[in-house]
């Protein structure tokens, strides 16, 4: 082949850097729904641009009042600790109100949440932020307020809703925190292994079906934790199980799906494929093939679409480039497009680029005495 030809489809990199920075600002009408969870939204826009290595693009002004906007968000006035809520949109202070006059704990509505908790704090690393103003003793609190007699947590305290998701927040955020002690890890291990299924995979809680997302999360969670619950780890027979179930999710179109006999879907080449790195059985698939299918889910004004051809989306763009990060495809320098492929590696367990994650390793625990 001539050089400089490409064989491979192109990464349309400045296209999901531009979709990104749009959906900050300005959602398309098919999404939203995601201003409910506003923090979420920013972490999957931001989470795209620094996985692209594109932050310096984004001026120092615009940083500056995004850090602001986000530090806004965490709320500290409650018996049951402090955390970032979910926006702004819900029930923010009266104006007209002192800070004396103010309620001295938050609404139902505003209250902290486990996982915003968890992406504010990366959000804030990919900016660069040095975490001055951090109520690190509140968020070790609330997350003790959040866990339940079962070791599972929910997101809000007082609330019923739980499953592995927020437990894996909890767990990434103490160990951003390098802080243990306001919850039961050996319960919360132990509910881990609960939500195990006969094929090897993991489900939302006990009973409930194997799930590729679910599987990363329990996965991470388990290897997140302090080495003195390495006990909990997965036996060879475990990780083989585990690991054949997870390789048969990959889909003959080279992406994965979620769950046994089901299409694939973008963001599953991330949960799937994370999983199998976390078990060191990432060379056993074909990223190749994965990376293939990432690349007929580019849509046109960019971004990436759960499946080809339908509209992109920030949580669909920022998984896709996250398995990407993680499985570069293995292309010849002579592939004209080789270069769009390369992208920064990422922190597997805490799901950011290794950087960020380095940022926040640094930053979140505060200064040691």
């Amino acid at each position: 082949m001539p050089p400089d030809v490409p064989s491979f489809p192109a990464l349309l990199r400045p296209g999901h850097i531009a979709s990104s920075r749009r959906c900050l600002t300005a959602l398309p009408a098919s999404q939203t729904e995601m201003d409910a969870s506003r923090l979420g939204l920013v972490y999957y826009c931001f989470g795209s641009i620094d996985l692209l290595c594109a932050m310096e693009e984004i001026p120092d002004s615009n940083k500056e009042a995004w850090r602001e906007w986000i530090w806004e968000q965490q709320q500290t006035k409650s018996e049951t600790g402090s955390g970032f809520r979910t926006g702004t949109f819900m029930t923010p202070a009266t104006p007209e109100q002192t800070e004396a006059e103010q309620t001295p704990s938050y609404a139902n509505y505003d209250s902290p949440h486990i996982i915003m908790t968890y992406v504010a704090l990366l959000i804030l690393a990919m900016l660069r932020d040095d975490f001055s103003r951090l109520d690190r003793r509140g968020i070790v609190k609330f997350l003790g307020s959040c866990q339940r007699p079962d070791g599972s947590f929910t997101t809000v305290p007082r609330d019923a809703e739980q499953d592995l998701r927020t437990l894996y927040c909890a767990f990434a955020i103490c160990s951003l925190l390098d802080d243990w002690s306001g919850i039961d890890v050996e319960r919360a291990l132990t509910f881990v292994e609960s939500c195990r299924t006969y094929e090897g995979g993991y489900g939302q809680s006990s009973f409930c079906e194997g799930h590729g997302g679910i599987t990363y999360i329990a996965l991470a969670s388990i290897y997140l934790a302090p080495p003195e619950y390495s006990k909990h780890h997965l036996t060879p027979a475990q990780k083989a199980e585990t690991t054949r179930w997870l390789l048969n999710l990959q889909h003959e179109s080279g992406g994965f799906c979620g769950r046994t006999n089901k299409e694939a879907d973008a963001c599953y080449c991330f949960w799937s494929s994370a999983a199998l790195k976390i078990l060191g059985a990432g060379n056993l698939f074909d990223s190749t093939r994965m990376a293939e299918y990432l690349a007929s889910c580019q849509f046109k004004f960019g971004g990436i679409a759960k499946v080809p051809g339908e509209t992109s989306d920030p949580y669909h763009t920022y998984l896709s480039l996250a398995a990407l990060a993680l499985y570069p495809p293995d292309l010849d320098e002579s592939d004209a497009n080789a270069a769009t492929w390369k992208l920064d590696p990422l922190d597997v367990l805490i799901n950011a680029r290794e950087s960020t994650a380095a940022w926040a390793r640094q930053y979140i625990p505060g200064p040691r005495s």
